[in-house]
Formats: structure tokens, sequence, C-alpha cells
């Protein structure tokens, strides 16, 4: 069964880029549709950070009052050490405005606040277990997408079509779109360590020789992100379980030797292979990529679902009025949206996307991977970088700053109004 439908702009993927940008241009009158391959928000180990640059923009919507009501960790601190001691300690008590914090919620919480607030408006329509496969092409130009749900293979016109679907975009790829790719050391096994209510909280990373983890307070557990060399998941998982356990309690001790010994199994580990990588264009007449499709990050810093959030918050108010004007036109889906309005979207957006991955890069090269290159047999020499910023307070303030309002904080100029007559 094959069906053919219309929107103005059909966004593939229901992500924080993706839902965001549909709630925007919902409420700017804007008819959109969202493609979401999953049936649900439901999955481990996704970006939970939601950091001060984010919840003001949830302000800004007027839902800071339901991501409180939300199960949620607010992290007001940092610490940066070894078994021995701290090096770094930082809070977030110097950054301007309300939230100096950062919040853990589940991303599936997280998304489904949006959703329940966007269905508040009749342009915004979602459809579950639904791929986006491949671009609609005619004249030179992406008129919307053709995806695959349950029914069958379906047709979706669109005056604009965008991709939030992540790293691994099947639309970018279909678009003939290829991103560069960026050197990174690492990659990061995943897991939950139980916690108990009068464990100490907030955010803690250990590092030692050949070893480092990063632990965030989660409530009932600690979810701990374990980093070890690139590539290098095969050579942990042909050792016994009890290897990491050692490690994880040599870097952190405070996790506790009954909660980390009931990590009994690699099936309780999750894996994820790290990538750092930006296209050097974000669209094409008709298309446009934006959050890991157009830029993936590390989890240095916590920035991906953060950036973007700002990404569909820019594209939303430079393309807002030019969309709603073409709403009204009978002849919309025969004309081409003007590839400059995308152009800016890049523009706007690929000083804070360079910038901020430059900062992770520094962070992987100076730190993270002579950490895990060295021998775990030879005492601890902590790299330059480190011991610099252990003895100056204000470079990880500096830091901090960067990570958790942006390089070019954005904010929501566009506007509430009905859907346009079309």
């Amino acid at each position: 069964m094959t069906r053919t439908g219309t929107t103005t702009v059909a966004i593939s993927g229901g992500g924080p880029a993706g839902i965001m940008l549909g709630l925007l241009l919902a409420r700017a009158g804007i008819d959109v549709t969202v493609v979401e391959k999953h049936g649900d928000f439901l999955r481990d180990f996704r970006g939970d950070t939601v950091h001060p640059s984010t919840l003001r923009l949830l302000d800004e919507l007027g839902l800071a009052g339901a991501i409180e009501q939300l199960p949620h960790r607010k992290v007001r601190a940092f610490e940066l050490g070894t078994a021995e001691g701290p090096l770094v300690q930082a809070d977030l008590g110097h950054l301007p405005g309300r939230y100096q914090y950062v919040a853990m919620v589940p991303q599936w919480d997280f998304l489904t606040l949006l959703v329940d607030h966007a269905k508040r408006y009749p342009g915004f329509q979602l459809l579950m277990n639904a791929e986006a496969t491949e671009t609609i092409e005619e004249n030179g130009a992406v008129r919307g997408i053709r995806y695959t749900d349950q029914e069958g293979e379906h047709e979706l016109r669109a005056v604009l079509t965008v991709s939030a679907d992540g790293r691994h975009s099947r639309l970018r790829e279909a678009a003939g779109m290829v991103p560069t790719e960026r050197h990174v050391p690492m990659d990061v096994l995943w897991m939950r360590v139980e916690r108990h209510s009068d464990d100490e909280t907030g955010l803690y990373g250990r590092v030692g020789n050949g070893s480092m983890l990063v632990a965030f307070d989660r409530g009932s557990y600690w979810q701990v992100a374990y980093l070890i060399p690139k590539g290098g998941l095969e050579e942990i998982r042909s050792q016994p379980i009890s290897v990491l356990q050692d490690r994880m309690l040599a870097l952190l001790p405070e996790l506790g030797e009954t909660a980390v010994r009931s990590l009994d199994g690699w099936d309780r580990v999750a894996f994820l292979r790290v990538a750092l990588n930006r296209l050097d264009r974000w669209y094409r007449p008709g298309y446009l990529c934006i959050g890991d499709a157009a830029h993936a990050m590390t989890p240095v810093g916590g920035v991906g679902i953060n950036l973007a959030v700002q990404d569909a918050v820019a594209t939303a108010n430079l393309l807002a009025d030019a969309l709603y004007r073409a709403q009204a036109d009978p002849d919309r889906f025969g004309k081409t949206l003007n590839p400059e309005l995308l152009a800016r979207v890049q523009r706007r957006r690929w000083m804070p996307t360079v910038g901020t991955q430059r900062l992770q890069q520094v962070l992987q090269d100076r730190v993270i991977s002579r950490v895990l290159a060295a021998s775990p047999d030879t005492p601890l020499d902590l790299p330059l970088m480190l011991r610099v910023v252990a003895g100056a307070p204000i470079v990880p303030r500096l830091v901090i700053r960067t990570l958790m309002l942006g390089l070019r904080p954005e904010h929501v100029h566009t506007p509430e109004r009905p859907t346009a007559a079309h």
C-alpha cells in the first residue's frame, strides 16, 4: 500500500533536534511532519545532559515548570581527579542566570514533554515506526521524502526536508552528503552501577594510567562512562569482566565493591563508538541537515543534545517566516525555497559547531589520549595540560562556561500564531 501526503516541512528523526524544530515550526503556524523510525523513545544511554542553555530555551517556551516535574537530578558541581584525590573542582554557581546546574533528564521523558507540547498545535504531526529511506528529487531539488512503515512505502511531499536523524543518517546518505571525519582517541563503555541514597552526589571524573571514567549521579544509580582506546573493544572483551571491575574500583572506590561486582557479564555493558565529524555543507536546494546529521560530537562535555537543540532554534528563527509565506502558495511543491536561507542556518551555527569540536579535540588530544596511552604498570604521570589546569582555577571555569552556555546561545524568536490558510 502506498500513500502520498503533503506537508510544509518534513523532518526525518524524532530526537532533540527534530522534535524541537517540529515544535517551534508548528507553534509558528507551519505544517510539519516528523518521521521517526522507532515506536517509542525508550533507548538507554542517549544524551541526558540538559545544559543551562537548553533549560533557558525551555523557559522561553513556558516549559520550565513542566521540565521541573520530570524525574531528574541537578548536577551543580564537577570534580576531576585521581584515586588519590581531586585535581579540579568546579561548581556551576558562577554561571549567569537562574540555571546554574545541569539537569540529568532521561531523554525519553524530555522528548515526550516536547511532543506533548507540540501536539497542542494543529500543524504538528509525528509518525512513529516510520523510517525515511530516500529523498524525492525533482528538477535539481529535494521535494520531500519516501518513508516506510508497516503498511509499505509512502511519499511525503514538502517545501523543505530536514535531516535530524543522527550521525548515521540514512536520508543524508541518500542525498549524497558525506561528513568529514575527525580523529578521536577513544570509544566508551556505558553501564549502570547501583547508587545508594547516602552516596556522594554530583559528577566525577577519574584518571589513571591507561584508564579514565566519568560517573554521573542519576539518583538510584550511577551512569558510568569508562573510556577505552579507539578500537580497543575486542581486547578488553577478551578479558574477564573482573578486569574492568578492578579498574573501575581502582579509579573510583566510592562506587562500591558490591555494586561494581554486580556487573557480572559483558551483556550489562553497552558500547558507544565515538565519532567526531561535520558536513562541509549542510544543505542542498530543498534540504537541510541539523544536529548530529550535520555534526557528530563526542561525549566530552555532554554537549550533543544541547547543540542539536540550538540548531533547531536557529533554523526556526531563520526560516519560519519564509515557510509560513510559502505555505499559502498553491504551487509551493513545484517551487524551491531560496537556498540562501538554508546557507544562513549553516553560517549561524558554523562557529559554535567548529569551536566546540575544536575544544573537544584539544581535551581529547592533550588529556584523554595521553591518559589512555600510558602503561598501567608505571607511576602515574599526569598530562601537562591537566597539571596546568589544576593549578589555574580560572581555566576550568572558562571551559565549563563555554560548554554549559555554548559559544553562540540561541533564543526563541519565532512567534506563536495560528496555522496559515492553504
